[in-house]
């Protein structure tokens, strides 16, 4: 059913751009803003809303959406021409927002046919309402990573000796079940010794063995929002001087890049604060991404945590806060947390222990 209350803020969104109408045919945006999931493939799916218009919404006969929407629903077939769904719909003289999403062979019919006076990339008015979570949001996103905490809890335990990664990643889906969660909001990371030093590393068939690193990299799925963690362990050895100074400084940069955090901080102050400790304590060329990202309803939305965004943190942002060092001759290790924006500070929405563990 339409989420009246998030089309309006996007509407205000479009009057601050002097945007009077938009196209929007990202699937995750509208089923955002509708509450209905339609996977288009190649075929035409947009949502259109005004002003002074009630949204209506072009769907492929094919889709089979028989349910109220509680906007306007026009239908196609695949042999009607998609322009002209757009007849009578498109004010005199309109500024017309399109998202990013929108497909060449598709964006430039409508630019071209000339109904709108001019056609903009409005994609902002969209995601910066989305990054601001509401209190239904928040609940879910809450339900999410406190599955994900229970899992990783279970991930640990499938820990020994000969195991490899691609067998841990395995067994990971079932125990997110578990737990309440239908899916996961990324591929598993499970990184063993050397491995932890590639970033994205995908399982593969390295063996555990005693003395790794072993870097998880989870999230998963619960009421359609996404969880995401990292917890660096070791294994059956403590780490030598170097492996602790190096989890030490990534712990410290995750720490107090965190105790920074309320509404209207600049961004990439935060950044900065991570990254200056990682720097200061010599394995700054070994930190190689932003400090973090947004999150919700995908596991990587729009809005980072990096040196290039001068914005200002605002309650309802939900966001990953994950310095790393990779460094080959050392260690891999990353310790990544989401955090809530609130009305006056923050909260971490996950509450496995980040303190150097060793696991026997």
């Amino acid at each position: 059913m339409l989420k009246q209350d998030r089309v309006e803020r996007v509407l205000q969104k479009l009057r601050e751009m002097n945007v009077d109408q938009m196209v929007i045919t990202d699937p995750m945006a509208i089923f955002y803003l509708t509450g209905r999931m339609v996977w288009a493939g190649e075929r035409f799916l947009a949502m259109m809303i005004g002003q002074d218009t009630r949204p209506v919404i072009f769907l492929n006969e094919l889709f089979n959406v028989t349910e109220d929407l509680g906007l306007e629903q026009v239908y196609y077939t695949d042999t009607d021409p998609v322009m002209p769904l757009f007849d009578g719909r498109i004010g005199e003289g309109a500024v017309l927002g399109v998202d990013k999403a929108m497909e060449a062979r598709f964006l430039l019919p409508l630019i071209n046919s000339g109904k709108a006076s001019r056609v903009v990339n409005s994609s902002i008015a969209v995601d910066r309402t989305r990054a601001i979570k509401d209190a239904a949001e928040i609940a879910s996103m809450k339900k999410a990573s406190k599955a994900n905490d229970l899992a990783l809890t279970e991930f640990k335990k499938l820990l020994h000796e000969g195991v490899t990664e691609k067998e841990v990643a395995a067994q990971t889906m079932a125990i997110y079940k578990s737990f309440g969660a239908t899916g996961y909001s990324f591929p598993p990371i499970v990184s063993f010794g050397i491995n932890s030093t590639d970033p994205h590393h995908m399982p593969d068939d390295t063996p555990l063995k005693e003395g790794d690193l072993v870097l998880f990299d989870v999230g998963c799925v619960v009421e359609d929002y996404c969880s995401d963690m990292t917890r660096t362990y070791f294994y059956k050895k403590e780490p030598n001087a170097d492996q602790r100074r190096v989890y030490e400084l990534v712990l410290r940069a995750n720490m107090e890049a965190e105790a920074m955090l309320k509404p209207g901080i600049v961004i990439a102050d935060i950044d900065k604060k991570a990254r200056d400790i990682i720097t200061e304590g010599g394995f700054g060329k070994f930190f190689t991404h932003r400090l973090g990202h947004f999150i919700g309803l995908q596991d990587h939305e729009f809005g980072d945590v990096s040196q290039a965004n001068h914005s200002l943190t605002e309650a309802g942002n939900i966001f990953s806060i994950e310095p790393g060092i990779y460094d080959p001759a050392t260690a891999g290790v990353r310790i990544e947390d989401l955090v809530l924006i609130t009305e006056d500070g923050y909260e971490n929405l996950n509450a496995l222990p980040k303190e150097l563990e060793v696991i026997e």
